[in-house]
């Protein structure tokens, strides 16, 4: 990797922690997520800075930001857009919906019933949309960021693996240290501190970053130690369904994301053992239990095999 494209991750880095305050290792995960060109899913309660993360993503990179609110009558057309009659040429003009921007935010995903979920499987899989036979590109760079609360069930609808197939990782915020939140007491008192950030980077140069995740190498002992752990998931006797292949590729963009974001061109060990629990947990369906328990029990069965395998040297 250049220097000059270290130092473009160091801007964004530096840029989202001005407001993402006490949370080093969510902001390195978003990054994760979208330099991999991924998604990213936030399961946390409310009002511990979920929106926040995706407008500062927006911010930082000069890019357009929509946020939608899913509701129980929201309907995929409320999405994606729907096509128009245009009385004085009499002609159907296509009106794009919010999934039209660079960071889209779907706060509280789980609320929307399936049929419309669904609705972002073609946006967050091909970067594009169809409407009436049409398809419509969507903007590059492209991000979905969803969010939902682990602990309500009630009105919610549970995301089907095909859809949380997509998002790359799954990760929770946390409450911010004592300190860190006396400053945002302080920083917050007569304005949004997010509504100062500026552009560090141009979407250009997001696609070049983009491009560059790929170019990171993974030596054969460290594939070897990948499919080891990927492989585990298929035969652990507490585990129905293991991680698919389409799984296996996003836990290998993971690895790559996360060397190239702490500046290297190659993945070491620590790479592939720190993503595991939260690129892996949420693909995999764990033996006998309830799905508001799923996510801690799977997440446990994760690290039991991380643990358990040898590491390569």
């Amino acid at each position: 990797m250049t220097e000059n494209l270290h130092e473009l991750v160091e801007r964004l880095q530096t840029n989202m922690s001005k407001v993402v305050l006490g949370k080093p290792e969510v902001v390195r995960k978003c990054l994760v997520a979208f330099l991999a060109g991924e998604h990213l899913l936030l399961e946390d309660v409310p009002g511990v800075g979920k929106t926040l993360v995706g407008k500062a993503i927006a911010k930082s990179i000069d890019g357009q930001f929509h946020r939608v609110q899913f509701t129980p009558d929201l309907l995929p057309s409320d999405i994606v857009g729907s096509s128009i009659f245009n009385s004085n040429t009499s002609e159907f003009l296509f009106q794009p919906g919010p999934i039209f921007a660079n960071i889209v935010l779907a706060d509280e995903i789980n609320r929307a019933p399936p049929r419309t979920q669904s609705a972002l499987l073609e946006a967050m899989s091909d970067n594009q949309v169809s409407v009436d036979g049409k398809t419509h590109p969507l903007p590059r760079p492209f991000m979905v960021i969803a969010t939902q609360n682990p602990f309500e069930f009630e009105g919610t609808y549970a995301l089907p693996e095909s859809q949380l197939d997509r998002f790359l990782l799954r990760i929770s915020l946390g409450y911010p240290p004592r300190n860190q939140e006396r400053e945002v007491l302080q920083s917050h008192r007569d304005h949004e501190p997010v509504d100062d950030l500026t552009p560090v980077v141009t979407a250009d140069e997001v696609t070049r970053l983009q491009k560059a995740v790929r170019g990171v190498t993974l030596e054969e002992t460290l594939n070897e130690y990948l499919l080891d752990i990927v492989h585990a998931t298929r035969t652990h006797p507490d585990i129905q369904i293991g991680l698919s292949t389409r799984g296996m590729l996003s836990y290998y963009r993971a690895a790559q994301a996360v060397a190239f974001v702490q500046g290297r061109d190659y993945v070491v060990t620590d790479d592939i053992k720190d993503l595991a629990v939260a690129t892996i947990s949420h693909r995999v369906i764990a033996r006998g239990v309830q799905h508001g328990s799923r996510r801690d029990y799977a997440e446990q069965i994760i690290e039991q095999i991380v643990d358990s395998l040898h590491v390569p040297v």
